[in-house]
């Protein structure tokens, strides 16, 4: 993987740059839509292509490896040819499906035992055999394992977890080093800061996780339901530390507004399930607010979804047919939510990259998070 800082907004921290891949480039800032079990949830790869625009999707580890197992992935010739998306894909690790089984599982400096979701059988993921599951699903970029720590999170337990992290980290590093990819292109290992919101840890693990001088580092263990302020605070700092040479992934976040204000701050990736999971329950994000479809007052409003539009839905479906969908629960409605919301997400991004490239970007920001806050 390669990556090239193109431009460094002059009145912020934002940059633009380009990923490359042995799957296809990635221009950054960009926003990746999450397919945890090899889909992302009511679209085709035709449309994630041609009507949101998305460059690189995600995978989970977690979700893989149970359903529909290494066997298959294998057999297939990885999550690539499973799915039929031949554009890059990133994998996480698992780490964060680890913080949100806490009834589930077991944590120790060996790894984590957990009973799976799905019918209670028990395994166990090691850094050593994530790696060895990312490899087998083959990702572009795989993450190094890790424990997301909760918020509200006790400093001594944020330092311990902190500090397993970074052991983890240097098996994670052995074990993909000593390697090889299985299909016959390059995949990249990133490593993930945390700290929970206390600065020292923060500053201590970014410094850490810099020291690796692995091809691009990520921000973990924020959007966990801390302060948006808390998530910007520990985001600068970080970004700070930080080489600018390399990507800067923020994982699992977030919405419209965190993602400008955090792109404002040197974040280049993003990740949520806010604009997929949000979509088939009815609320649409535009460029002048939010929208609840199933209230009421959309019920004979035949204007586009958003009238200035970011994508063919946004012309080709109205307001009162969506609405009526959404009610109906016929599965149209949450298809054509979930496009709108990516595509939305993806000309943000898109957006914002051009205003880094011709020096505009701090103003128009602060004009789209005033206009996306509201609740229209």
């Amino acid at each position: 993987m390669k990556f090239t800082l193109a431009h460094t907004d002059p009145q912020s921290k934002a940059r633009a740059g380009i990923v490359e891949t042995d799957h296809g480039l990635i221009e950054t800032p960009i926003f990746m839509p999450v397919g945890t079990a090899a889909t992302v949830k009511a679209v085709h790869q035709r449309e994630l292509k041609e009507d949101t625009k998305a460059q690189i999707i995600l995978g989970n580890t977690y979700h893989l490896n149970l359903r529909p197992g290494l066997d298959i992935l294998k057999a297939a010739g990885g999550l690539h040819k499973f799915n039929g998306w031949d554009l890059p894909i990133l994998t996480d690790s698992g780490g964060y499906q680890v913080y949100s089984l806490s009834g589930r599982r077991k944590i120790t400096e060996e790894g984590v035992k957990f009973s799976s979701h799905i019918d209670g059988s028990k395994h166990i993921f090691t850094p050593e055999n994530v790696m060895d599951t990312q490899r087998i699903i083959g990702a572009d970029i795989i993450m190094a394992f890790d424990e997301c720590t909760p918020y509200p999170c006790e400093f001594g337990y944020a330092k311990n977890s902190m500090q397993m992290t970074h052991r983890w980290l240097k098996r994670c590093c052995d074990r993909f080093d000593s390697t090889e990819p299985l299909y016959g292109y390059n995949q990249t290992l990133f490593p993930i800061v945390q700290g929970s919101t206390y600065k020292d840890l923060r500053k201590e693990s970014a410094e850490t996780i810099a020291s690796f001088e692995r091809e691009g580092n990520a921000i973990g263990g924020l959007s966990v339901g801390e302060p948006a302020e808390e998530m910007y605070e520990m985001c600068e700092l970080v970004c700070d530390i930080l080489p600018k040479d390399k990507p800067r992934y923020l994982m699992g976040v977030g919405t419209p507004i965190n993602i400008l204000e955090n792109i404002a701050l040197g974040v280049d990736m993003f990740d949520c399930v806010m604009p997929t999971r949000n979509g088939r329950n009815g609320m649409l994000f535009t460029k002048n607010g939010f929208i609840n479809m199933r209230n009421q007052k959309w019920k004979d409003d035949f204007s586009p979804l958003d009238p200035e539009g970011t994508s063919y839905v946004d012309s080709q479906y109205n307001k009162a047919y969506v609405r009526h969908l959404l009610i109906s629960k016929e599965i149209l409605g949450a298809q054509i939510a979930t496009l709108h919301n990516l595509a939305f997400y993806l000309w943000l991004v898109k957006e914002a990259r051009k205003r880094i490239i011709d020096g505009t970007f701090l103003e128009w920001k602060e004009k789209m998070v005033i206009n996306m806050a509201q609740r229209l």
